[in-house]
């Protein structure tokens, strides 16, 4: 299968609770979304291959002003998967398309990520979702509860991922070798994201905070790829965003 199958949907939600209107924040006189589909682009994927997912009006002109592509979805959506999901279906695609799910405000993503995890999924269909994680090299991070761990197995599987300091070292080495932390990006075909959907939110989910954890409480296998160079960190809040403002205007 050839990228020519391959979707990829960027979730734009006007609605942030820490920082309302994001997506329309101006970095180098356009908005985020814009650079995050530039960053797409750069991995291959043609333009009609890509989709703005939002709910917002202000949004959606703002996208076709740059002739983006883009599709209004529900206010109702509890999560940004169900919002891709709600545009595989809305613009009928077929079952087995491969569809990517980049985060509307991470500006910076490396579109070699984006490259990596296209041909990691397309080589490996026997995990039900494919996502990215980096290695942990500061104990800080590993500390951090807002810096998602992966807890991974052998064969490139995901066991687990939490907010939680583990894995936990026993033999009381203070090191992180084992720690992996999560990048917030996924792939899967437009069945298995059916699937996703339609299951209630997990115990487990609801418990961290943590929406992958649905699929593993659910018994879906989740893939994972180790890249090397850690993305930059996304936008959350107007801190983030003066930081990647300045980053980008050097």
């Amino acid at each position: 299968m050839s990228n020519s199958n391959v979707k990829v949907v960027i979730p734009a939600r006007f609605g942030s609770t820490r920082l309302p209107g994001k997506p329309l924040l101006i970095l180098n006189n356009k908005p985020i979304f814009w650079h995050v589909v530039q960053r797409v682009l750069e991995a291959g994927i043609s333009l009609n291959n890509v989709v703005l997912a939002t709910d917002d009006v202000r949004i959606e002109n703002t996208a076709r002003e740059l002739n983006i592509p883009v599709f209004i979805t529900s206010t109702e959506h509890v999560s940004g998967t169900d919002r891709v999901n709600e545009v595989a279906n809305g613009l009928g695609w077929r079952d087995d398309t491969v569809i990517i799910n980049v985060q509307g405000d991470e500006p910076l993503v490396p579109s070699s990520l984006i490259e990596s995890l296209i041909s990691f999924t397309l080589a490996n269909h026997h995990f039900a979702i494919t996502t990215a994680v980096t290695a942990i090299h500061s104990i800080d991070d590993f500390n951090n509860p807002n810096i998602v761990k992966a807890i991974i197995g052998e064969h490139h599987n995901a066991l687990y991922f939490t907010r939680a300091t583990a894995p936990f070292n026993r033999d009381g080495n203070q090191g992180a070798k084992l720690a992996y932390r999560h990048i917030g990006i996924y792939a899967y075909n437009k069945t298995t994201l059916n699937q996703f959907c339609q299951f209630p939110e997990a115990a487990l989910e609801n418990y961290e905070k943590l929406e992958q954890l649905r699929a593993l409480s659910n018994g879906m296998s989740i893939g994972v790829i180790n890249i090397q160079e850690a993305p930059a960190h996304g936008i959350d809040t107007m801190e983030d965003y003066l930081n990647i403002k300045e980053m980008m205007e050097e």
